[in-house]
Order: structure tokens, then C-alpha cells, then sequence
């Protein structure tokens, strides 16, 4: 789906708070609300098998509407457990900027998709030249050990650009809005930028008051 003519005009979408996938990256997710396991179903019937993830968003008075921009992918992966349940993977293929909600009978939301802004999401893997890991690597290691996480160090070093920066984007502890900051970055280069500023952020917020 390199094409902008091999992209739906409307897509089903998934509304899942904290849940992030961007283009090239996987998503492993369970399934098994009713209207999201049709969701699925009707997926799998599709060429495109496209999913729309999407933050949705609270507005005065507890109306759930949805952020402005969300990443189609592509269901790549799927099994079925004992009881029903489905676990699936999504490969992320393009953002989308919503134009509409579509109304209509399914059990789950549609949307009317907007690609024209997102040439870059279907071209090849980004590169990011302004990377300097020997700065990035060790401020990460302190995030994560002030989470308590464990990765691979020496597969982060030598990952490429951007599954090291996407990879984190979409695993990393950070919020709703955070992440949409993450999703909406125009280039690796400033998605790379906003990580770097969130972590930042938070290893600020451990630190102590300081003594008056």
C-alpha cells in the first residue's frame, strides 16, 4: 500500500487510550470486546486488512470524541485462544487525519480518512542524521532505570533510526497526550526530538525539591 490510490476512502477504527502504532512499527494487541472482535472479522474479509488506531480524547461534559489524527495498520498477524479471544498484530502503514465520523450499523466506529498529508509514512524507512546516540543512550538507560525497565542495550545500540525511535515511542511509559505529540512529529527527526524532551521531562519530575 505504497500508493495513495490503494488506501480506503473510510476505515473501521480502534479507540484505545495509550495504545500507539506508527508507520513500520508492530502492535501486538488481545481482543475481546464484541464489537472489536467484529471489527477484526471484518477486517480479515478486506484486501487491505486495515485497523485505524486512534487516542480518544475527553471533552467537557464526558463526551468521548477523537483526536484529529490517528495510523492505519495493516492486521498482519492473528490467533484465536480457546474462549473466543483474539490476539492479533498490527503493522502500522499510514496516519490519517480524520474527515468524519461515517454513521451506520456496525457495531464499531468508521471514520472517513484523510492520507493526502502523509506521503511520507509510505515511502521507505526514515533516516534521522542528527541522531547522536552516545548522548541519547545513556539519558535512556536513566529513564528506564528509573521505571524499573529492562531492555536489550545492545540491540538499541545497533538498531537502525527508526525502529530505535519508533520502537520507543510506542513502548515508552508516557501518557495519552505525549504520545499523540509522538504520532503527530512531521519527521523522525522531531519525533526523535519530542522523545528526548519527554523523557527529559519526566527524569525532571523525580528529582527532589530543592531545600528553602
Amino acid at each position: 500500500m505504497k500508493r495513495l490510490g490503494d488506501l480506503p476512502e473510510v476505515i473501521a477504527i480502534f479507540p484505545l487510550p495509550g495504545a500507539l502504532v506508527l508507520p513500520r512499527g508492530r502492535l501486538p494487541l488481545h481482543i475481546f470486546e464484541p464489537r472489536y472482535l467484529a471489527m477484526v472479522d471484518d477486517a480479515l474479509k478486506t484486501p487491505e486488512r486495515l485497523i485505524g488506531m486512534i487516542q480518544p480524547r475527553e471533552v467537557p461534559g464526558g463526551e468521548k470524541r477523537l483526536q484529529a489524527i490517528g495510523c492505519a495498520a495493516r492486521l498482519t498477524g492473528f490467533s484465536e485462544t480457546e474462549d473466543g479471544r483474539y490476539m492479533i498484530t498490527l503493522t502500522g502503514v499510514s496516519r490519517f487525519r480524520v474527515v468524519e465520523e461515517v454513521s451506520g450499523f456496525s457495531p464499531y466506529r468508521r471514520v472517513r480518512a484523510d492520507w493526502g498529508s502523509f506521503a511520507r509514512d509510505r515511502g521507505g524507512a526514515e533516516t534521522d542524521p542528527g541522531f547522536n546516540r552516545k548522548t541519547f543512550l545513556p539519558l535512556l538507560r536513566r529513564f528506564f532505570e528509573s521505571r524499573g525497565l529492562n531492555t536489550d542495550w545492545g540491540a538499541l545500540a545497533e538498531a537502525e533510526d527508526e525502529l530505535l525511535i519508533n520502537s520507543l515511542s510506542m513502548l515508552c511509559p508516557f501518557g495519552p497526550e505525549d504520545r499523540q505529540a509522538l504520532l503527530e512529529a512531521p519527521s523522525l527527526e522531531t519525533r526523535r526530538e519530542t522523545l528526548v524532551t519527554l523523557i527529559e521531562l519526566a527524569l525532571a519530575g523525580d528529582m527532589p525539591e530543592p531545600l528553602q
